[in-house]
């Protein structure tokens, strides 16, 4: 069963997507979506979850912006608006959406209570900010762009914090990584891979940069990880 719930917050309500297993009830993984909004790739990656046990739900992170955004990742059009939109995202407010989005996943009828936040790019920063900044069950990040520019928050991220990064991303230079690496250096909560080789959004369905084999490898390894964290 797939659908969209209103997440209620002081400045306005927002839509989210989301995917429900087959179980009564399940834990809740709030998905953050790319520059691209809740599009056909999130709402994939949605019903993925919901396959292995979990609730799914995809926040309109762009909701302030202009609600309801949908791009194709093979329109270079699509690629010009959602970069616009990106460029403006205001962050702290989204990590205020992001919260009153777990605590929405928290209460839903059929949610064990339990929450993670997994995001890719745009939401990938997110999944770091939430989780340095707010009460998260566990958090899956997949190559965060600009993550390097927050690294002063990680000893802020206490709960299982899982983190995919691609060798070869266009977007997050070997510097940048190196320095995420030694930021969380030391952290028993802490697991990074990378995947050499691969580009940005190596994950992606449909993506021009997409790798069975990683995503295979990265999507195996998170729901094992989800699994073993909210039970």
């Amino acid at each position: 069963m797939n659908n969209t719930i209103t997440i209620k917050t002081s400045a306005s309500d927002f839509a989210a997507y989301v995917a429900y297993p087959d179980a009564d009830k399940g834990p809740a993984v709030v998905v953050l979506h790319e520059v691209f909004g809740v599009n056909e790739d999130i709402r994939l990656t949605c019903q993925a979850l919901a396959a292995q046990g979990f609730i799914a739900i995809a926040p309109d992170l762009f909701w302030r912006q202009e609600p309801g955004v949908d791009l194709s990742v093979t329109s270079e059009a699509d690629w010009k608006k959602g970069l616009s939109l990106y460029m403006a995202y205001d962050r702290d407010a989204g990590v205020s959406d992001i919260e009153a989005t777990i605590a929405a996943a928290r209460e839903l009828p059929r949610s064990t209570g339990k929450v993670a936040v997994m995001g890719y790019c745009l939401g990938g920063l997110m999944t770091f900010l939430t989780a340095a900044r707010s009460k998260v069950d566990a958090a899956v990040a997949f190559h965060g762009g600009d993550t390097e520019k927050y690294l002063g928050e990680a000893a802020s991220v206490s709960a299982p914090f899982l983190m995919h990064l691609a060798g070869a991303d266009e977007f997050i230079t070997p510097e940048a990584q190196a320095q995420i690496k030694e930021a969380f250096a030391g952290k028993p909560n802490v697991t990074i891979y990378t995947y050499e080789g691969c580009h940005h959004a190596f994950s992606r369905h449909g993506g021009a940069h997409y790798d069975a084999a990683a995503a295979k490898s990265a999507n195996d390894r998170t729901w094992a990880f989800l699994k073993e964290n909210l039970g």
